[in-house]
């Protein structure tokens, strides 16, 4: 038997770096898993559009919808279920985070940048408008604080408070005792608009999105084949 299409959707940007990291990581996916059929799909910005991609599967083909996005919000609640609402045989699997070798991986990032003990950390992520949107980045800020002796905090780049200049400030007056630095840990898959908008926010130090990295096609196989245990 053949196995399920894996639908690999990312959210969409304009900055060709982002496109490009995005596309490395349905490679990699591929390159992981030879001979699984891995397609293109986003929910904003850019094509395919993911009802499309959806709607050009032959009658009676299976699917499994990976979101390449960290945490459930808008996106994954409405606009994939959705796109694929009139085929039964196409399905959807949870986002890539939280996770725990996400957090290994943002300590990675931090401790590359010069993070020191009296430092603190404001994970960014990209925020949601929806009442529980936030539940997946703190989270995922826990399992980060696992890992390191810091205060660890959460800020939001759009449709969540607090935001990420509000949560910079916030942090720096609860750091100010020990005068330590805030550390922005870019929770955001790659270079974007999101991601620029960090270094205005007034932090110390602002580190790199998480890609690239092998671990996001690991953890998107990883939800594929999650989905198709279930079935």
């Amino acid at each position: 038997m053949n196995s399920p299409v894996l639908i690999a959707c990312a959210h969409g940007t304009r900055n060709a770096e982002g496109q490009a990291a995005i596309r490395k990581v349905m490679a990699e996916i591929e390159d992981l898993r030879p001979g699984l059929q891995v397609l293109e799909a986003y929910v904003d910005v850019q094509e395919p559009e993911l009802s499309g991609v959806v709607e050009g599967l032959p009658e009676g083909t299976a699917a499994v919808v990976v979101p390449l996005l960290l945490s459930t919000g808008f996106h994954i609640k409405v606009d994939v279920p959705k796109a694929i609402k009139s085929r039964p045989d196409v399905v959807a699997a949870r986002p890539l985070g939280p996770d725990p070798r996400l957090a290994e991986l943002l300590a990675k990032h931090l401790r590359a940048a010069g993070l020191q003990d009296r430092d603190g950390v404001l994970l960014a992520a990209a925020g949601s408008s929806l009442p529980d949107g936030s539940v997946d980045s703190e989270e995922q800020a826990r399992l980060l604080a696992e890992l390191l002796p810091n205060k660890v905090r959460v800020a939001y780049g759009a449709s969540a408070e607090p935001n990420v200049p509000d949560g910079v400030a916030s942090l720096r007056a609860e750091l100010a005792q020990d005068g330590g630095r805030v550390f922005i840990a870019s929770y955001l898959l790659a270079t974007g608009y999101f991601h620029d908008q960090l270094f205005k926010a007034g932090a110390d130090v602002v580190t790199a999105p998480l890609l690239p990295s092998p671990v996001l096609a690991e953890i998107a196989l990883e939800r594929y084949d999650a989905v198709l245990a279930d079935r």
